[in-house]
């Protein structure tokens, strides 16, 4: 790469927009967008809707890794020369998708340093948060893991604002605990005013209280350390 940009480029407008080796792409709630297994051929920017990654092993065990939303990139790792992909993508809500073509991808981060900029500022920010989750599993209770986890699924718009409804099994997965141990905590969490799942077909509220409480145990676990 020579260092140059080209200031007309706007990073922000090619990651939204139609044009070579780029389409707007949609899937149903509960399609397949990719699976583990699968060519390494494009990498997808998300629009709207969720997107969630999981994986199975040999022995047919699925773990959820993780949800994506707004402006999320899915099925990067092509990027680093991966040759097919190492996670399953599914939409968990109907999506609209940006399909970007992997050498199209490739080209434009060798040509567009502000692209180049925002990519890695994405990467190392999915780095850290990958982070906190290892340690989070490691070091925390389940309940707080859970507090977390639902906290996440409502960073894209603000506590106090509704997220797609999530079956409690994967929603055990991603904190890694049981679902009994799930349902019972959202149940609790319901019965102290912290979420409201009454309209199911709707998806969960979580109220600001619910990250007071994090806040509050994130202290604790502070003082004690």
């Amino acid at each position: 790469m020579n260092g140059e940009t080209n200031r007309d480029f706007d990073p922000q407008r090619f990651l939204s927009t139609i044009g070579n080796g780029r389409q707007i792409v949609s899937y149903r709630e509960k399609q397949i967008i990719f699976a583990q297994g699968d060519a390494t051929d494009a990498v997808f920017v998300i629009q709207k809707g969720k997107v969630k990654l999981s994986a199975k092993s040999r022995a047919g065990r699925e773990a959820t890794l993780g949800i994506l939303s707004g402006k999320d990139f899915v099925g990067e790792d092509g990027i680093a020369g991966q040759p097919l992909r190492v996670v399953s993508a599914t939409a968990m809500t109907d999506c609209d998708l940006l399909r970007i073509d992997q050498k199209i991808m490739v080209l434009s981060l060798h040509q567009e340093h502000s692209l180049l900029e925002l990519f890695v500022a994405y990467l190392l920010g999915r780095n850290i948060r990958y982070q906190e989750d290892l340690i989070d599993q490691r070091c925390n209770f389940s309940e707080k893991r859970l507090v977390r986890v639902l906290l996440l699924l409502a960073k894209k718009s603000t506590p106090g604002s509704t997220v797609p409804k999530l079956d409690q099994t994967t929603l055990a997965q991603m904190v890694g605990t049981t679902r009994s141990r799930v349902s019972f905590f959202m149940n609790r969490f319901r019965l102290l005013g912290l979420i409201d799942y009454t309209d199911c077909s709707r998806g969960w509220r979580i109220h600001r209280s619910l990250l007071a409480l994090y806040a509050r145990q994130k202290a604790l676990s502070l003082a004690q350390n």
